[in-house]
């Protein structure tokens, strides 16, 4: 029970008391369905852990190898969720997000592999950044193209990007005429993770600081607005537990990064490069936060301050509340699709840079059914498909519950066709549980 109901003698009246919980979650502001999503992360993560223990005599889902590499898994469907938030708040769907990744990647990979060798030279500094740009430019491109024959032209969402699925997939294989190109260039290579592209112990303590620090910065100064706007003010152990939480949870992933050392091969190979003498018991060496990590979480940071903070993020949820009020309100609301829809694209093309970079490859498949995963984050992150709902950080945990839903699976070894099974039954229940919420909000 989380609320009591009492009769006043003077007034004769019913007064309403709260329980602990409701005090707590209404005195600390904590979201209801954040914590619904963190708690099923945990059951998965759990479940799993012990499923393998039971099964071989040995746990190796909670291990900081697997949650590391989950991490690394993880951050190419949760940068392209971040930008599916604003498509479907805005009552929008893109289908071509997984095709739109392939492709540039497979532009990226013939520009370093084929066309910018032959005037810049093999290996020329400049290859990786021009690569890069061109892949940012394109899929940014290809998202304004999406947008604008919907926003312009009338056409729904659903044909448009479901054409581009199949436009841009063919358009990949036809550029690399259906060849893996690789290898990539070494340092973009290192944009996808492996113990050379982390920032190692010493980087990842600097990135905890700072992000403690942020948090801080953040209670603090939403405090002192709070003041300023004379808006209720949270309770002083509130703010505190939150910053403690907060902290707690930065400070212990790094602890858990830091946790995983190279592999021995290629410590060894490090330590003779480097005239290293390797000690007795072996040279222990920190993989830290991986780079593809950073750059969702600073993707996620860039997000959640355009949404929550600027004229444009206002303008994404009124026309996902009532488009026609919002057109009314003087909102150019099909400029905003076109907006929406090429941030969209250049968000698949910072995914690929990472995907491609991790697999030190181009290849056509690379994307396949990624579309789908990118959607079922968005949705079990709390994004409504009736629109006017979403949050960047729940689109991040959902593509985390995907990931840890797919390597736990592969870990205890489920079939391809059970996976499947399962990742379709979990998105359509998350569509359930958002209309069971939607109607008791009501």
């Amino acid at each position: 029970m989380t609320q009591t109901t009492s009769t006043s003698p003077n007034t004769g009246t019913q007064a309403v008391q709260e329980g602990p919980i409701a005090r707590f979650l209404r005195a600390t502001e904590l979201d209801t369905r954040l914590l619904g999503m963190v708690g099923a992360l945990l059951l998965i993560w759990i479940g799993f852990h012990f499923y393998g223990y039971m099964k071989s005599g040995f746990g190796a889902f909670l291990t900081p190898r697997n949650l590391w590499n989950l991490s690394v898994q993880t951050a190419s469907i949760g940068i392209m969720a971040t930008g599916m938030v604003l498509v479907i708040v805005t009552r929008h769907i893109d289908l071509s997000v997984g095709s739109v990744l392939g492709f540039c990647a497979i532009v990226m990979g013939v520009m370093q592999v084929q066309i910018l060798p032959q005037f810049l030279g093999l290996g020329h500094p400049l290859i990786w950044i021009i690569a890069i740009l061109c892949g940012l430019a394109l899929g940014t491109a290809v998202g304004a193209f999406h947008g604008w024959l919907i926003a312009y032209r009338g056409i729904p969402a659903f044909i448009v990007t479901l054409g581009g699925l199949l436009v841009w997939r063919g358009a990949a294989f036809l550029v690399a005429r259906g060849e893996t190109i690789s290898p990539v260039d070494s340092t973009f290579a290192l944009l996808g993770g492996g113990p050379y592209g982390a920032v190692g112990a010493v980087g990842s303590w600097i990135v905890g600081l700072l992000a403690c620090a942020g948090i801080v910065y953040l209670i603090l100064h939403g405090r002192s607005q709070r003041r300023k706007f004379e808006f209720p003010l949270r309770p002083v152990w509130a703010e505190t537990f939150l910053g403690l939480i907060g902290c707690g949870i930065v400070l212990g992933a790094v602890l858990l990064v830091n946790a995983y050392p190279w592999p021995k091969g290629i410590v060894k190979q490090y330590a003779e490069r480097n005239a290293i003498e390797m000690p007795e018991g072996g040279l222990f060496i920190s993989h830290g936060f991986a780079i593809p990590v950073l750059i969702l979480i600073a993707v996620g940071i860039v997000m959640t301050f355009l949404m929550t903070r600027t004229r444009f993020g206002r303008y994404v949820f009124a026309i996902g509340g009532n488009p026609e009020a919002a057109e009314l309100a003087g909102i150019n609301t099909r400029w905003m699709t076109v907006k929406i829809f090429a941030l969209m694209g250049f968000l698949a093309g910072l995914s690929s840079v990472v995907a491609s970079a991790r697999l030190n490859s181009a290849t056509n498949a690379l994307g396949t059914l990624d579309e789908l995963y990118v959607i079922a984050s968005a949705v079990i992150g709390g994004t409504s498909l009736g629109g006017g709902i979403g949050t960047i950080y729940g689109a991040i945990i959902g593509a985390l519950v995907m990931q840890s839903l797919q390597t736990g699976m592969v870990l205890i070894g489920f079939d391809a066709a059970i996976q499947q099974v399962v990742v379709g039954s979990v998105l359509v229940f998350a569509v359930y549980l958002d209309k069971l919420y939607r109607s008791k909000s009501k």
